[in-house]
């Protein structure tokens, strides 16, 4: 669903007037669609329908206590990589026996606390972590449910630091090397290995590397099975992508389930996926304000308030963000870079856009829901921005704007 839409040539957040939200709540700031998350959530709970499934939710893509508590109340489950996710999973009303723990560097601090709270699974990425997690639970004297992630070797064709399923990436065992490492985990004595799991990278586009995935992994499956092992789940992870680009067609939930249900045929399992981007990143929008318009030469900069410390990912992946203006003007257009304060060349939003503007006009840069305030930072020693959420006619202030005393209150000068 498109939850931002002009309503009597203003943008609308559902029902909300968005030039409002940002007079009462200043900029930059954050606004997410309740409806939109729910949304999106539904659409994979329907399209996974025919099968045991559970949705865990990637906390990472946008872990504010609020939408987590909103997948919650849904059902949902969630995928963590820090024991920080853990606690805004515990404080947000989350089902800790829904927690997939995945991450490739788990501390021995993390693994204990994950215990103690019952987490369902650790995603295990090598031997090494293996070996910490059976000292850890043996000492503990606590049982824990294991998943191995492997890696197939597919190339996900996407954003290179977004892609994990290549041999040459950080993630997973290799897919080669799994039986055995299956066979260790059976003599562990505080280990059951309950499950297989694999991710191959985000912002997916097209099926081929689901299939090409799904076909190692569901042989792997049959393989363990000839092994006497058998597995109670299969994490196919998530990736699936959201539209960015006008000329971006993302596939839907269902035809992605369409992809997974000839190796789900015949098959006693539960299924487990992890999607985060597409069920926020398209809730989700940055509103920012036109401090000044500059034109050196044949270059025009729209100057405004959020910078790259507030969203990375244009500076970060040259990633694509639809920028438009909240007040829909038909006036001619020109080409701006829309650049930030930071001082950095990096520090943009988006470059070569057409927009009608003037000093003082309001942005909103769009499919932020995603790896937005996430990744935020208070480089330049910038305040990170507010968060809301809207629910209908209803706008909720779920973060906050970062205050001065709240950022320099850590630090300390030595007398």
């Amino acid at each position: 669903m498109n939850a931002f839409e002009y309503k009597n040539n203003l943008l609308h957040a559902e029902d909300v007037n968005l030039r409002e939200l940002a007079d009462a709540y200043g900029t930059p700031c954050y606004v997410y669609s309740k409806a939109a998350i729910e949304a999106n959530y539904r659409a994979y709970k329907n399209a996974l329908s025919q099968w045991p499934s559970r949705i865990c939710y990637a906390v990472k893509a946008n872990s504010n206590l609020a939408v987590l508590n909103l997948l919650a109340k849904l059902g949902a489950g969630f995928d963590i990589v820090s024991i920080g996710e853990l606690e805004r999973v515990i404080r947000a009303g989350g089902d800790v026996k829904k927690v997939v723990f995945s991450g490739v560097a788990k501390r021995s601090d993390e693994i204990r606390r994950a215990l103690v709270m019952g987490i369902d699974c650790f995603n295990i990425e090598s031997t090494a972590e293996l070996q910490r997690l059976d000292a850890i639970t043996s000492e503990m004297d606590i049982y824990a449910n294991v998943s191995l992630r492997v890696n197939p070797d597919v190339d996900a064709t996407t954003h290179p630091y977004i892609s994990t399923g290549l041999k040459e990436n950080k993630f997973g065992v290799d897919i080669n090397d799994a039986l055995e490492i299956y066979q260790q985990i059976a003599k562990c004595s505080h280990l059951d290995a309950v499950g297989v799991n694999c991710h191959i990278g985000s912002q997916l586009l097209d099926l081929n590397p689901f299939q090409s995935c799904y076909e190692k992994i569901y042989k792997l499956v049959d393989q363990l099975s000839d092994a006497g092992i058998q597995l109670k789940h299969i994490d196919v992870g998530g990736g699936l992508g959201i539209r960015y680009e006008n000329s971006e067609q993302p596939p839907t939930m269902q035809q992605y389930a369409d992809v997974l249900a000839p190796f789900m045929k015949g098959r006693d399992v539960e299924i487990f996926i992890e999607p985060g981007r597409s069920i926020v990143g398209d809730a989700g929008i940055l509103l920012t304000r036109v401090e000044h318009i500059k034109s050196i030469s044949d270059k025009n900069f729209a100057l405004v308030d959020a910078a790259m410390n507030d969203l990375l990912r244009p500076s970060l992946y040259t990633a694509w963000h639809d920028i438009s203006t909240v007040e829909k003007t038909d006036g001619q257009t020109t080409k701006y870079d829309v650049v930030g304060p930071v001082c950095e060349t990096g520090d943009f939003l988006g470059k070569k856009r057409d927009l009608s503007i003037h000093e003082g006009s309001l942005l909103a840069v769009h499919a932020v829901g995603a790896y937005g305030f996430v990744m935020s930072s208070n480089y330049n020693t910038r305040l990170r921005a507010a968060e809301i959420l809207v629910d209908g006619d209803q706008a909720h202030l779920i973060r906050m704007r970062e205050t001065f005393d709240q950022l320099l209150a850590n630090e300390i000068i030595p007398d």
